[in-house]
């Protein structure tokens, strides 16, 4: 893909300025944007919305400081094309092609390079966020830090950011996979962090790893080696689906691109409820539409015309209740975890990610240097009339908080004031909110995250 460039990333800067003085006075601020990855209801507006068009691409990248300055609603697939090239990849690359660079630094994003490379807004060294009040402020860890550090998991509540400049590492053209298999979730939680520690498993390094729990007693860790060496490499959006190989092969290869990409094509393994994974369906089923963000598309028809609802209460099944969550807990608290997700919601496969903060973020505070393990789950479980009153998601909330961990907020959450302020330092967060949006036009932080019954 060409780079944007800085003229036009001004014009576009422009433009979203405009757009700001079109909506009324006191009216919520809030993105015109169709697209998104989040798995919570928007409030309805009728004030007209943020005009964030032409900032979904990549400014400039310096190939020699391994740097690029990026738009904020730039997709991750946009910036791999445009960095790929130069043999460089942003320092974590969440798993679906159409999350965007600022919606993973004000949402949190994850992958398989966070056990030692944090989470994506570790490795961005200066931000601008376009604020509440109108305006274009520059952050970095020396100027405006407040805004700077409060921004990850703010969701939009300080404002949007327009530019990032984010550090990129040197990968080379191939990623040599080895599946481990065990038996015990203690174990397998030992090696994760043995790994963390030193870097390597059994003498080979190790540049990514994440994992899956697919049932009590089978879990398996991915681990990831960058390599130049080249070989007969795997193909994972064709006919065979990407998940299912970690059950039935040791070892494998893919390109870099492919590897980054692993996830995107099935959702995971959520294509499955769509059909994709039918071996006649997946047949006819065109490769340009294999991707999250169509699957996306699909599940918000579901949801318009309850699809699924209906043909549940058809065949007299009981009523569902969606579960769709990443939470982190303790290496050392997983085990415990997920034996007790096993017993109390039963829903798998289960996707397992270690991640390490590299210092306090106050708005998400992982211990700095603690390695925690993000553990994503995301279906549906029956469970009859109540499920209106969400009470998996609930207990799900109350096990993680026991537990010292943590819950993103791309989805439904149910946490009460004085808790929520708790976890996500709702003063340091109101101070900060109130030092840039000053008129309160922009949503908090709770008022988004929160769904309200």
């Amino acid at each position: 893909m060409s780079l944007r460039g800085w003229e036009a990333h001004e014009a576009a800067v422009g433009r979203l300025r405009a757009s700001y003085a079109e909506i009324p006075a006191g009216a919520p601020v809030r993105l015109a944007k169709k697209t998104t990855n989040l798995f919570r209801p928007r409030a309805a507006t009728t004030a007209p919305g943020l005009d964030v068009s032409g900032l979904d691409g990549v400014i400039a990248i310096d190939a020699f400081a391994q740097t690029a300055d990026v738009q904020g609603v730039c997709t991750y697939e946009d910036l791999v094309d445009a960095t790929l090239p130069h043999g460089l990849i942003p320092y974590v690359v969440p798993q679906l092609r159409t999350i965007t660079l600022g919606g993973a630094v004000t949402g949190l994003g994850i992958e398989s390079t966070s056990f030692r490379n944090g989470l994506p807004h570790e490795s961005v060294l200066e931000m601008d966020v376009f604020t509440g009040a109108g305006e274009v402020v520059t952050c970095s860890p020396e100027v405006n830090s407040d805004l700077f550090d409060a921004f990850p998991n703010s969701y939009g509540s300080l404002g949007y950011a327009t530019r990032l400049k984010i550090r990129l590492e040197p990968v080379p053209s191939y990623v040599a996979l080895r599946h481990v298999r065990f038996d015990d979730a203690g174990l397998l939680a030992k090696t994760a962090a043995d790994i963390a520690d030193s870097g390597e498993h059994e003498g080979v390094r190790v540049d990514g790893m994440d994992g899956v729990a697919f049932a009590p007693g089978e879990y398996y860790l991915t681990l990831a080696t960058w390599q130049e060496e080249p070989g007969a490499t795997s193909d994972y959006t064709g006919q065979d689906v990407f998940y299912r190989s970690i059950q039935q092969r040791e070892t494998d290869l893919l390109s870099m691109y492919d590897y980054l990409w692993r996830w995107d094509t099935d959702w995971f393994w959520c294509s499955g409820a769509f059909g994709a994974q039918n071996p006649t369906i997946r047949r006819f089923w065109p490769k340009r539409w294999r991707r999250s963000d169509v699957y996306m598309k699909l599940l918000g028809l579901d949801r318009r015309f309850s699809i699924a609802d209906r043909l549940d209460r058809r065949a007299g099944r009981p009523q569902r209740e969606r579960v769709i969550q990443d939470i982190e807990v303790p290496v050392e608290r997983l085990p415990e975890f997920l034996e007790w997700f096993d017993d109390a919601i039963g829903m798998r496969p289960v996707w397992l990610c270690p991640c390490r903060a590299e210092r306090d973020w106050p708005t998400y505070p992982l211990e700095p240097d603690r390695l925690y393990v993000n553990v994503g789950f995301w279906g549906t479980v029956h469970v009859g009339p109540e499920a209106v009153d969400a009470p998996r998601n609930r207990a799900i909330e109350q096990k993680v908080h026991e537990l010292d961990g943590h819950k993103s907020l791309y989805s439904e959450a149910f946490y009460d004031r004085a808790t929520f302020d708790e976890l996500y330092d709702g003063a340091n967060l109101a101070a900060v909110k109130g030092r840039y949006d000053p008129q309160d036009r922009l949503t908090s932080l709770y008022d988004k995250a929160v769904k309200r019954r």
